[in-house]
């Protein structure tokens, strides 16, 4: 269904939109094309993500937007990139410089972090002045997960390793289980103690020690709120979103513990070498978390359109049984 929004002078279609929106990720990539690093705290990797759930959210709308709602959103995308230009000419350092004031004990995850806020406001902001307070029903996916990585980036942040006691405690069960996994399949020898996975196999051995982040607790958060922002755009019953989102939940800490797996055969059977583990375990997540999102969510948009249909059809035959019967 089309709709406009009020004002003199209509901008048609969702290009313009998307390239405002995007226009900030986009800028930064062409500058600093280095600083998109695939690891959660190791760069911009996650702009990419968040560019790719604001086109999917978008892409198609039927809005007309008032113009001068689209400049107003404007002086915010130059805004952005001019926080953006400055972070690249030196700026980056004094946010560095300024982690000791406040008791930060990773300066990498405290800077990291004041860019997913800059872009995750700028979403915010330049959504509220296109769509409204609708907003939130058209395109929530993208600030969540910006703020929802800044969020987790100051835990990193402030609580890094094993401080933050509540995100650390389900690690010992991921790395049993991983151990148990790997054992029955006989791919190798794991031991889990504590928050240490031991590996040997064919490629050499390992002693990996994992802290919340690194066990894909984070993933698992945002991920999971990124499927809610999805679900609660569904027009479906609120018990069937839940229903939805606790599978969800569950097929999340699945996919993760796979990822765990993944990473643990990656040394047991592919390399041993820490460099080469490193650049794989930061991809890893992404590439099996974002698939899994992908394929739950359209599943979930299958079963819903069947289901309609379904309904509509029992429906008119109720109504023609009805009407031969008098």
């Amino acid at each position: 269904m089309k709709e406009t929004l009020e004002g003199k002078g209509l901008v048609k279609g969702y290009v313009p939109i998307l390239i405002l929106l995007a226009s900030p990720v986009l800028y930064t990539l062409a500058i600093a094309p280095d600083t998109f690093q695939m690891g959660w705290n190791e760069g911009r990797g996650g702009f990419l993500f968040a560019l790719a759930f604001i086109v999917a959210e978008i892409a198609g709308l039927r809005y007309d937007i008032a113009r001068r709602r689209l400049y107003l959103a404007s002086m915010l995308a130059v805004a952005c990139i001019v926080y953006f230009t400055l972070v690249e000419n030196g700026y980056r350092q004094i946010i560095m410089d300024s982690a000791s004031n406040y008791g930060v004990r990773l300066k990498d995850s405290w800077t990291w972090m004041w860019d997913y806020i800059a872009l995750g406001l700028f979403m915010v902001s330049a959504l509220t002045i296109i769509y409204g307070r609708r907003w939130v029903r058209i395109a929530p996916a993208s600030p969540i997960y910006l703020l929802g990585s800044a969020i987790i980036l100051s835990l990193d942040a402030f609580f890094p390793y094993n401080t933050l006691g509540p995100l650390q405690f389900i690690v010992p069960y991921l790395l049993q289980f991983d151990a148990w996994i790997i054992n029955t399949l006989d791919v190798g020898s794991a031991t889990a103690r504590g928050n240490m996975l031991f590996l040997n196999g064919s490629k050499g051995s390992m002693a990996l020690q994992v802290f919340w982040p690194s066990a894909g607790v984070h993933s698992i958060i945002i991920y999971s709120l990124v499927m809610l922002a999805f679900l609660l755009k569904m027009n479906i019953q609120a018990r069937r979103k839940g229903m939805y989102f606790a599978i969800g939940v569950a097929g999340t800490v699945f996919v993760n513990t796979m990822r765990i797996l993944a990473l643990s055969i990656y040394v047991l059977t592919v390399s041993a070498d820490v460099n080469a583990f490193e650049s794989f375990h930061s991809v890893a997540g992404e590439i099996m978390f974002l698939p899994w999102l992908a394929g739950y969510l359209t599943l979930i948009m299958y079963v819903e359109s069947r289901r309609v249909k379904r309904m509509g059809k029992d429906a008119s035959e109720g109504v023609n049984n009805s009407n031969s019967s008098r």
